[in-house]
């Protein structure tokens, strides 16, 4: 197994530039040294690793989703409801569809690994997870954006409601999907 800074050589830079590059994501190190395979790993147990690692990454949002999931399905039964205007109606249907979407796609991962168990192509499963995975992060993004517009409006009916949702929207958009992509394109 190479040290850090065999990895770092490789890589054409120094091991304080290796670690300064994971620490805040310069140079597009982060994404390369994660799809680096490991010392001796064949292809095989690269999917089988990128798969366990997926299905990880997976596991850390799905609690958030069940919990927001859970909270969606509760709100129509509070006595102010009823009260609710249509936009607000529209925005729980949206965040409660979805986040619905997202639950579904977050968790087919697990569900086609589960059928597919011992399925030689591997990689086809890892590579339709990975889009399961994107595809439930944006639906979740949307209704959680939903979400925050229906109690800010509930609240405030005011300019607060554009100004935090508009926020929520913005940070999704630029710490979930700008910021990969950006890094992605870099490196």
């Amino acid at each position: 197994m190479p040290t850090e800074v065999e990895l770092a050589a490789e890589l054409g830079t120094t091991f304080d530039g290796l670690r300064a590059g994971v620490r805040d994501g310069r140079s597009g190190l982060v994404t390369s040294l994660r799809s680096m395979p490991e010392p001796g790993e064949s292809r095989e147990e690269r999917v089988n690793r990128e798969l366990i690692e997926l299905l990880n990454e997976l596991r850390v949002a799905l609690p958030g989703v069940q919990v927001l999931f859970a909270f969606l399905l509760a709100v129509p039964f509070s006595q102010r409801f009823g009260q609710v205007t249509d936009v607000q109606k529209d925005a729980y249907m949206t965040a409660l569809l979805c986040t619905l979407a997202g639950s579904v796609f977050l968790m087919a991962p697990a569900a086609h690994h589960r059928i597919r168990f011992r399925d030689p192509d591997k990689e086809s499963l890892l590579k339709l997870a990975n889009v399961f995975a994107i595809v439930g992060t944006v639906f979740l993004a949307i209704g959680m954006t939903a979400v925050v517009f229906l109690v800010t409006d509930l609240l405030f009916k005011n300019a607060v409601t554009s100004v935090v949702t508009g926020v929520s929207a913005g940070l999704f958009a630029v710490i979930w999907f700008m910021l990969p992509l950006l890094s992605k394109a870099r490196g």
